[in-house]
């Protein structure tokens, strides 16, 4: 078996240890390993698979002196714009998990469960989407293909995991009666309306990459999506409230069907017996689970969702490293 040599950029960060954990789990093929990391982190030591190995600074001449065939990236959107070039031009494969590639017209956008023939046309770099955008295309992209998706309406409940260290410190200080550091209000006892900037629409640059991405993802441009994305005072998992208007009508037995048997899904819907999932249910697991499935009889051909997955996993680390074991199989 062929062996690759691969690079984890952003390392020492929340979704760079997630990932080098998924990587360990997933037993991917690795002959050399690297990671990569801030001036700040360089020189400190890292454990990946019950080895030690040296942070490496993020610098050119470091990245041209390994011999890499993978780059998983976690380090934010103007890292990537510096540095991804310089592993592609190297020959190296970018998978990138910040937003600065994936409205790239260029780039594929890729979620292995949904678009994984994108992964034919690349130019060395290949964009993760947003962790809120993931969970949701899983879901939505098996029955788009059997009813076509006329028109959809996401409201989110997004743990502060999502926001990094900075967002989880923010709900633990919270519970200690302490100031916000990270969001604008308070978040513990609280929700808040705002993730990401607001934009002269008045959506949220969050809610924006959510209704762009679901489109490039799904190879439809003409669908009607709107979205409301709220942080909420939830360590892990993001819950969503997925509302789908359809151009054929659904069978509710027929949508249990395809979602139970589609890759990546966990249907977790017994209201009888109180059963749906939360993300408590959903954290360190790499499925997508949906629930509370049912008929919306206020439009034509409507249906309502509720998908909750582990944002660090699936929405982050998980997915990117299915795209180098995608790749990798060919």
């Amino acid at each position: 078996m062929k062996h690759y040599n691969l690079a984890v950029v952003g390392a020492t960060g929340m979704v760079g240890r997630k990932m080098l954990e998924v990587l360990a789990e997933r037993k991917l093929p690795i002959g050399n390993f690297y990671a990569f990391a801030s001036p700040r982190s360089a020189g400190s030591a890292i454990t990946f698979c019950g080895k030690q190995y040296t942070v490496i600074e993020l610098t050119e001449e470091n990245i041209k002196a390994q011999p890499l065939d993978f780059a998983i990236f976690s380090a934010g959107g103007e890292t990537s714009r510096v540095f991804a070039p310089i592993f592609a031009a190297a020959g190296c494969i970018v998978v990138d998990n910040s937003s600065q590639w994936r409205m790239d017209p260029s780039v594929p956008l890729v979620v292995p469960e949904v678009n994984p023939d994108a992964l034919k046309s690349h130019a060395n770099i290949i964009a993760n989407p947003n962790c809120s955008t993931i969970q949701a295309v899983v879901a939505l992209a098996p029955l788009h293909r059997r009813y076509g998706i006329k028109r959809i309406v996401y409201s989110t409940y997004q743990a502060v995991s999502g926001a990094g260290l900075a967002g989880w410190t923010d709900l633990e200080n919270g519970v200690k009666g302490m100031p916000p550091q990270k969001f604008s209000r308070p978040i513990f006892g609280n929700v808040i309306p705002q993730i990401d900037v607001f934009l002269d629409n008045g959506y949220t640059k969050e809610e924006d990459k959510m209704i762009r991405e679901t489109r490039k993802i799904l190879g439809d441009e003409s669908l009607k999506i709107t979205a409301t994305t709220v942080r909420v005072p939830v360590y892990n998992g993001h819950s969503e409230s997925v509302n789908i208007e359809f151009k054929r009508k659904p069978a509710l037995s027929v949508v249990r069907k395809i979602l139970k048997s589609s890759p990546g899904i966990t249907v977790v819907d017994d209201i009888k017996r109180g059963k749906f999932p939360t993300p408590l249910d959903c954290s360190g697991r790499d499925d997508v689970f949906v629930g509370r499935i049912r008929l919306d009889d206020s439009v034509k051909n409507g249906l309502n969702l509720w998908v909750v997955s582990d944002n660090i996993r699936k929405g982050a680390a998980t997915n990117a490293v299915q795209i180098v074991e995608t790749l990798i199989r060919g």
